[in-house]
């Protein structure tokens, strides 16, 4: 057996681990053509995710270059995030933006197209800079041939450096096909006043930019065999005949080599689904995922839980990804993907929000910061230790999640609980994807 202490790829840059695993590659200066040095680092981005810090220099002439890359695969849908800049602690939030992402001020007509810019971790003021810095580069020699155009692009660069002063507020969206973009939010838990994130499905289009393909189009364009008649493994089919599939994936946390296990089963009164769970031996990251086995319901649902005493604790819940949780005695308002799909009871959500806030914020968030989260921290306590009263609203535009009724007879109305199910807008069909399944004629 080997001796050798297993560690994840991707760690905190933290006092505990001060000799980082920085892997460094001889490589071409595009500046003047030596040869230089690439020094690879994998770290984690707090409240983001994995992520590779390539930084390159040239002793030569001295040319430096500072790139990030996403550490893991592809978000499943793409993002677009618009924030409402009014105050100077808006200039400051730090932004994660990847190859893939676009850049528009509508107030100017600016757009900052896709792969125009490396991705980088930034701020939006570090956004105006580089922009100002990209539009001045050779305006001299532009001053000297083209004078009309150096005039104007002067002129532009005053309206975006009079941004900064926040005269009048302005509004900054990134869109990004591939999901690894990200705004800090300075006012968690709570939700983000002036900033909205929308998820979205990536056309056939999109996802061939990413590089993403079907197992049809790979199978026309490799003109691969008939279909096979075993069903695949992983497949619907083998979940249904197999007690539990195993297979081996990549740690969400620090993408050391895992095991996961994915089971199908029914949950008494509502339908199938697929519960999946992943234990990791080199960081101890455990998860737990639950996904529908069956597709999108006609209508959304969305539960009121009442939380007053013990026995509400005990209420079976499944919550999908697409799922929003609010709480509002507390002012906490979460997306679905922050806690992602589970199977469990009401105190073990609230546990596990309670889990995520404090090792996944507390620790790096700033001194104000930091006061108001504890200070959330406790009531939340106090919710789980059954001496503050609260309502939990669960809101699935899916459709996808249940809550147990406490009643004897479930044909008969639980007084702690309400349900409501509605008809979904075009823009939550459109963060389902529907809008583009009825254009393609399915």
């Amino acid at each position: 057996m080997s001796s050798i202490e297993k560690k994840p790829m991707f760690r905190d840059l933290t006092a505990e681990d001060p000799e980082p695993e920085v892997t460094e590659i001889e490589s071409l200066c595009m500046n003047c053509h030596a040869n230089g040095v690439t020094r690879l680092l994998l770290t984690r981005i707090p409240h983001y995710k994995n992520v590779v810090l390539m930084s390159f220099s040239c002793e030569r002439c001295g040319y430096e270059n500072n790139e990030i890359q996403p550490g893991g695969a592809f978000a499943e849908l793409g993002v677009r995030w618009k924030l409402q800049v009014e105050n100077p602690i808006d200039l400051n939030r730090q932004v994660v933006k990847s190859d893939y992402t676009s850049v528009k001020i509508p107030e100017l007509d600016f757009e900052i197209p896709v792969q125009s810019q490396k991705g980088e971790v930034t701020t939006v003021e570090g956004i105006l800079a580089r922009a100002i810095s990209g539009l001045m580069q050779d305006q001299e020699a532009r001053k000297m041939e083209h004078p009309e155009a150096a005039a104007k692009i002067e002129a532009f660069v005053g309206r975006l450096q009079a941004l900064k002063t926040l005269d009048t507020p302005w509004t900054l969206e990134l869109e990004d096909i591939s999901g690894n973009c990200y705004i800090e939010n300075p006012e968690a838990p709570s939700k983000d006043p002036r900033c909205e994130r929308t998820d979205f499905k990536r056309t056939k289009e999109q996802d061939h930019v990413l590089g993403i393909f079907t197992s049809n189009e790979v199978n026309e364009a490799t003109n691969g065999d008939a279909a096979q008649t075993v069903p695949e493994i992983g497949s619907y089919d083998r979940m249904v005949t197999d007690e539990v599939l195993q297979f081996r994936t990549n740690c969400p946390d620090c993408n050391a080599p895992a095991d996961t296990n994915m089971k199908l089963t029914k949950i008494p009164h509502f339908k199938e689904v697929v519960i999946m769970c992943t234990i990791c031996e080199a960081c101890g990251h455990r998860t737990n995922e639950v996904k529908s086995g069956s597709g999108i319901e006609d209508k959304g649902v969305k539960y009121e839980v009442r939380i007053a005493s013990k026995d509400d604790f005990s209420r079976d819940i499944l919550k999908s990804e697409t799922c929003s949780m609010q709480i509002p005695e507390l002012d906490m308002d979460v997306g679905g993907r922050a806690l992602g799909g589970r199977f469990t009871t009401t105190e073990g959500l609230l546990q596990a929000a309670a889990h995520q806030l404090k090792n996944g914020v507390i620790g790096d968030a700033p001194a104000l910061a930091q006061e108001k989260l504890e200070g959330f921290l406790q009531k939340l306590d106090e919710v789980l230790e059954g001496k503050r009263a609260v309502t939990l609203i669960l809101d699935d535009p899916a459709g996808n999640s249940y809550v147990q009724s406490l009643s004897d007879d479930p044909s008969q109305p639980d007084d702690g609980l309400k349900i409501h199910r509605y008809e979904r807008t075009y823009e939550q069909n459109d963060e389902l994807g529907l809008n583009d399944m009825k254009t393609e004629g399915y």
